[in-house]
This record gives structure tokens, C-alpha cells and sequence, in this order.
């Protein structure tokens, strides 16, 4: 059988829900898969980061144009 999941609940501005939308619509995969993988993605880098201070001191900088 499948892994068990538990479900959770996070309110974010409605503008970044319509942009992660259409992420995850681009990637063919629904809101809450697209979350699921965020998530788990998100909570690695923090344990090896080992604090949020130290993990958005080292995030990487948004992408200008030229760049690729």
C-alpha cells in the first residue's frame, strides 16, 4: 500500500497561490503535489542549513534578465 499522508492547512497571499497555480499547472501537477514537493524540498535544505536564519542568509538571489 501507499505511504500515509496527513493533511495541512497554510493560508498564503492570494496573489502567490495564482502564481504557484500556474506553476504547477506547467509542471502538469496538481496544487497540493506541487506543495507536497515545495515542502519536502524546503525542509531539507533547512535541516542542513540547520536554522532559518542561517538557510535565508545563503538563499540563492532571483534571476536577472541575461542570465540563464
Amino acid at each position: 500500500m501507499g505511504e500515509w499522508k496527513a493533511q495541512i492547512s497554510v493560508r498564503v497571499p492570494q496573489a502567490l497561490r495564482i502564481e504557484m497555480e500556474q506553476f504547477a499547472a506547467r509542471e502538469r501537477r496538481t496544487l497540493g503535489n506541487f506543495g507536497e514537493l515545495l515542502i519536502e524540498w524546503a525542509f531539507e535544505q533547512l535541516k542542513a542549513a540547520g536554522s532559518t536564519e542561517r538557510l535565508l542568509k545563503f538563499a540563492l538571489k532571483p534571476r536577472t534578465k541575461g542570465q540563464s
